[in-house]
C-alpha cells in the first residue's frame, strides 16, 4: 500500500469516525496540536480544540448526520477532500431552534500534512445553503 493510499485511509475513517458517529480520537489524532481551520467566515481560524468542538455541536443539532468523502486527491504533503454532508435539523444550532428539516451541504477541503498530521486546513462551502435547507432565509436573499 503507497503512502497516499494509508494516508487517504487514515483521512476517511478519522472523518467517518468524528462526523458521523461523533468519536472523534481518531480526528484529534491526524489533526497537529498546532493545527488550523481557515473558513471564508473565520480567517483568523479555529484551532484543533475549537474545531472538535464544532464537530460535537453540529452532531447534537444533526443527531443523524453523515458525512461522504467523495474524493481524496494527493500531492506531497497536500490533500483536497469533496465531501457531502446530510442530516436532519433535530436539535437548536447557534441560536436556531430545530427546524426538523433535513438539510443536505458539500464543500471541499484543502489540507496540508507536516510530520504525518495536518497542520493547517481551508474549508470552502457555502453556509447559506444550510441556512436556506433551514427556511432560515431564501435563495438569492443576503
Amino acid at each position: 500500500m503507497s503512502d497516499n493510499d494509508t494516508r487517504r485511509e487514515q483521512i476517511v475513517r478519522a472523518w467517518e469516525d468524528a462526523w458521523d458517529r461523533g468519536e472523534t480520537a481518531g480526528m484529534e489524532a491526524l489533526l497537529s496540536p498546532d493545527y488550523r481551520r481557515i473558513t471564508a467566515t473565520n480567517q483568523d481560524g479555529e484551532n484543533r480544540e475549537q474545531f472538535l468542538a464544532v464537530i460535537q455541536t453540529t452532531r447534537e443539532a444533526f443527531p443523524d448526520l453523515t458525512t461522504v468523502v467523495d474524493e481524496i486527491v494527493i500531492e506531497g504533503d497536500h490533500a483536497a477532500i469533496r465531501w457531502h454532508s446530510g442530516g436532519t435539523h433535530l436539535h437548536g444550532l447557534m441560536g436556531v431552534p430545530p427546524t426538523h428539516r433535513e438539510v443536505n451541504v458539500s464543500g471541499a477541503t484543502f489540507a496540508t500534512f507536516q510530520d504525518g498530521v495536518i497542520i493547517h486546513e481551508h474549508v470552502t462551502w457555502d453556509p447559506r445553503a444550510l441556512l436556506s435547507a433551514l427556511g432560515i432565509i431564501t435563495v438569492g436573499q443576503d
